[in-house]
This record gives structure tokens, sequence and C-alpha cells, in this order.
């Protein structure tokens, strides 16, 4: 590759993961009327018969998104899936086929190959969805996962990011940073190995925190209980890169601003516990953890009472004009702004 030395590199580490996107895909037009939906949400949207498509992908690296001296190959590729459908869930849509392809160096046998797609079709039993291709190639070291999953939804239902309304209430799913908490008590312990291989740390406690980071599972229950409470999302994101950053995609895609309040943030009381001895202010991991694969929407107030009380659901803030920027009410009553401090897939190493 010839280069001019006289042009001036632009390090990518500069610009961060969804930049970069933007960067490379602005020239990018759509061709085709069929694409409802391309680059810059969760999933792609393809209008396909009565029901659109939807269509997301990810790819996971060793050593950059896993670690196998702790994850198990089997809940490797058991989240991997997860990864993926989350995508779909979070367009409020029916997941129904996935392709994997793999990238493998010769250090790993058959039987671990085995043992990482036990793991995928486990995923695909209890999702009830189909593998139906993929790829697979050799690696000069590590292993590298890419999984496209495809999905279906009616065209009135589908959430986007950009559907916020001002006034909107802010939902999220579940409970937020166990997975983050998870992630530590895994790398302490490697830690712990690495001095004193002998160690057998006893992890019970740890229990939620540690399967919510190795096994985590996607909310595909959520579009049927919306859909049981007559409420239909305006917007929807699934938390993946944590709450703080997914507040803000949504407001930006939205062209909002938005406020919540830190306690009605849901925190499980194991993951409170675990931060407390790590030192770790459990607001911070709910905010910036990342990975917990809940989901995060708005709806109208209308919709506040059907919501309000419900147990897997936890009304957490409301939109607002844009100029009032990205704001969380703390429990003393401060407002402090929110930055997205979540997961980036492109940094400096």
């Amino acid at each position: 590759m010839l280069e001019d030395k006289n042009i001036p590199k632009t390090p990518i580490a500069n610009l961060g993961e969804f930049e970069l996107i933007h960067t490379i895909t602005k020239e990018f037009k759509i061709n085709d009327s069929s694409t409802q939906v391309g680059i810059g949400d969760d999933a792609a949207v393809i209008q396909h018969g009565s029901d659109e498509t939807l269509v997301s992908t990810d790819l996971l690296i060793e050593g950059v998104h896993f670690d196998l001296s702790y994850m198990p190959l089997k809940h490797l590729g058991y989240k991997a899936v997860m990864v993926n459908l989350s995508d779909i869930y979070a367009m409020n849509g029916i997941a129904t086929q996935i392709t994997v392809s793999i990238a493998l160096s010769n250090r790993f046998p058959l039987e671990a190959v085995e043992e990482l797609y036990a793991g995928i079709n486990l995923a695909c039993k209890n999702y009830k969805v189909d593998l139906i291709g993929g790829d697979t190639t050799s690696s000069t070291k590590g292993l590298i996962i890419s999984v496209t999953a495809i999905g279906k939804a009616p065209k009135k239902e589908i959430a986007t990011r950009s559907g916020a309304k001002e006034g909107n209430l802010i939902v999220v799913t579940g409970d937020l940073g166990g997975a983050y908490m998870g992630l530590q008590v895994l790398e302490r312990e490697k830690a712990v190995f690495q001095v004193n291989p002998q160690s057998q740390p006893d992890l019970s406690e740890y229990s939620y925190c540690i399967e919510r980071q190795l096994k985590p599972e996607s909310r595909t229950d959520i579009k049927a209980l919306l859909n049981d409470l007559d409420v239909q999302p305006t917007s929807m994101i699934d938390v993946s890169d944590g709450l703080s950053s997914e507040l803000i995609h949504i407001s930006k895609a939205s062209k909002l601003g938005c406020q919540i309040y830190e306690d009605k943030l849901p925190i499980d009381p194991e993951v409170v516990k675990t931060c407390e001895e790590f030192k770790i202010n459990n607001t911070t991991a709910a905010l910036n953890g990342g990975e917990d694969y809940e989901l995060l929407f708005t709806i109208e107030q209308s919709d506040f009472e059907k919501v309000k009380g419900h147990p897997h659901l936890s009304i957490i803030g409301h939109m607002t004009d844009e100029t009032s920027g990205y704001n969380m009410v703390t429990g003393l009553g401060q407002q402090i702004e929110l930055t997205a401090q979540g997961w980036n897939g492109i940094k400096e190493e």
C-alpha cells in the first residue's frame, strides 16, 4: 500500500467506535426500496412481504471481547448468540435465524470447537432460532466469532432509536450492573490464580453477577409482555454498552434530551453488595458497566398506569427538549450530566 507521508494521519482511537462508523459509511446511500432502515440502529430493516426483515451482526474477538482463561467455550457460544439476538429484540422484533462464522488457530482441537457449538446449539433451542449457515477459516492466533441474526416484525411494531418524543417515559427491563461486577470478580480471581495456581476460589456468593457476565439472557419475553399490556414503545435499544451510552444514543437519534433519577435505577442486592466490596459506586456500575442485555425503551405518558409497578419494568425518567441535555438527578437531588463512558470497541491499546 502506497502512502503519501505528507498527508496527516488520524488515529482511529481519536474517533471512537460510533464516529468511525459514521465516517466510513456517510457516503453510502440506500439504493433498494426494500431497505427500510440501514446503518445506525440496532438492526437493519428490510421489507419482505407482510413483515419487515431485521438483520444484525456482531464480531467477538478473543482478547478484546472475551477471555478464555475464565470464559468456558460452551458459555461463549451461548453468549455470542445472545449478543446478536438482543439487537433483534431491541427493534421490538422476533429472532428467527442466525449464521455463525469462526476463525480459529490450531491450538483449538475439535473437542473445543464442539464445546463452542454446543453452547450455540443450546441458545438456538432456548430461543427457538435456526442456525442456517456460516463459515469457518483459520486464524494466526486466537478465536474470532461472527454471528448474524435475522428476525421479523410487522412494520407498525418496529421500534427504532429515533422514535422518542418529548415527555415520553424512559423504561428499562430487569436490573443493571450485574454483568460488569461479574467481570470484576472474574478478573480479580484470574489475578489471584496467576500468583497462586493452586488457589480454589469460592464464587458462590457472586453467582448472580458471574452468570450475568458469562451466560446472559436476551429479553425475548418483552415483546409479548408489551403486547399483553397494550403498550407500543416509541423507541428502543438494548443495554450492551452501558445505560448512559444507550440513553444518549436514543436522545441523539430522536433529537431530544433526557432526565433520569438515580433512585429509580434497578440494581440487584447482590450487585450492591459486590460494589461495596470492590469500592465501586453501584450507580456507576449501572450507568457505565454494559453487557446487561436488558432493553431500554420509551413509552407515551398515557401508558404509565399499564407499566407502573410491573416487576420486570422500571420507569427511570423521561425525555426532555434537546437543549436540556442528558442528565441524572442524584439521590441528594443534584443534577449531573450523563456521559457515554460505556464500552468503546475502538480505543487506544
